[in-house]
């Protein structure tokens, strides 16, 4: 059966993706990337497992304490950037509310989160310590790539080569099929994206 995804919006300033995953309809959740007020979750009655980070933008942790603490659910955030939740300061200067995580996840790593298992697979290029988590076909992506655009890369820990090459080790990994669910906009595919995204022209033409 392939998992249940749901999008909520937490912060309408910044318009980022909190993606509720389970293993079916009404099961425990695993919450990726809660970047706002959890209220809305949870008067959807939202049973949060665990909480994914994918990177520590403000627009994608805002909520995490706050989700935490209401709900008793533990956190996975990469090892990298998990000082944000820790100083409550993020790469931007946006402060979030500090919490101690319960996890740190790096590359390789599989988690276990909500009856599901997540590959976590290191993707730096928006941020030096962005990760991604990969499940049944369902690629969670946070701001590395989306529908015909990608993650900037104009901030600290930003790198271009860097994204085009995680974007590129995605596809060799997962392959065209895999459903990316980014942290902004709609659904998309690794495949659909090589072939029409104009930010990935260089992955195409093999121009780099």
């Amino acid at each position: 059966m392939p998992l249940a995804v749901e999008s909520f919006v937490l912060d309408n300033r910044y318009a980022a993706n909190c993606w509720v995953v389970r293993a079916e309809p009404g099961a425990p959740a695993a919450v990726i990337d809660p970047g706002g007020d959890p209220e809305p979750l949870l008067r959807a009655g939202v049973d949060a497992a665990g909480i994914l980070v994918t990177h520590s933008d403000v627009d994608h942790v805002a909520g995490v304490a706050e989700l935490a603490e209401r709900s008793g659910a533990e956190i996975w955030i990469p090892a990298g950037e998990a000082d944000v939740l820790r100083t409550g300061v993020t790469r931007g200067g946006g402060d979030v509310r500090q919490h101690e995580p319960e996890h740190e996840v790096n590359g390789g790593d599989v988690i276990h989160v909500a009856g599901i298992d997540f590959d976590v697979v290191d993707v730096p290029g928006h941020s030096a310590g962005h990760v991604a988590y990969h499940a049944d076909g369902s690629l969670f992506s946070g701001d590395l790539l989306f529908e015909r655009s990608v993650g900037r890369v104009d901030l600290p820990g930003g790198d271009w080569e860097q994204l085009l090459r995680s974007v590129q080790a995605l596809l060799d990994r997962f392959g065209p099929d895999a459903v990316v669910y980014p942290g902004h906009g709609g659904p998309t595919t690794l495949g659909g994206e090589l072939a029409g995204n104009p930010f990935l022209h260089e992955l195409r033409t093999g121009a780099r």
